[in-house]
């Protein structure tokens, strides 16, 4: 279990392209994956969580990339929405670790 959250950590941050617009959102996202990480390893975050969590951000990233393809950059109003997005799911990462 600890090799699979860390194998998905590795490919999280080798895919992620490194845009100047979206490094902000980049780094939260790298952060995020390092306390999802974490959490499985000191078992705060159960199977079904760490899927959950999973899903969320690959979400998150599909969208992130679909903004920066439709013109090379991201808008204010599309920075607004990720950040919104991984604010909710910074949430959900803390509480599925404390709970």
């Amino acid at each position: 279990m600890n090799r699979f959250a860390y194998i998905v950590l590795c490919a999280t941050a080798i895919f992620l392209p490194t845009v100047a617009s979206a490094g902000e959102i980049h780094h939260r996202e790298v952060n995020q994956q390092q306390r999802i990480y974490h959490g499985v390893k000191n078992g705060s975050i159960n199977r079904a969580e760490l899927r959950q969590l999973e899903r969320r951000e690959a979400s998150l990233e599909a969208e992130r990339r679909r903004d920066i393809r439709s013109d090379g950059h991201l808008t204010p109003q599309e920075r607004r929405q990720l950040n919104r997005r991984e604010n909710r799911l910074s949430r959900t990462i803390y509480r599925d670790k404390h709970d």
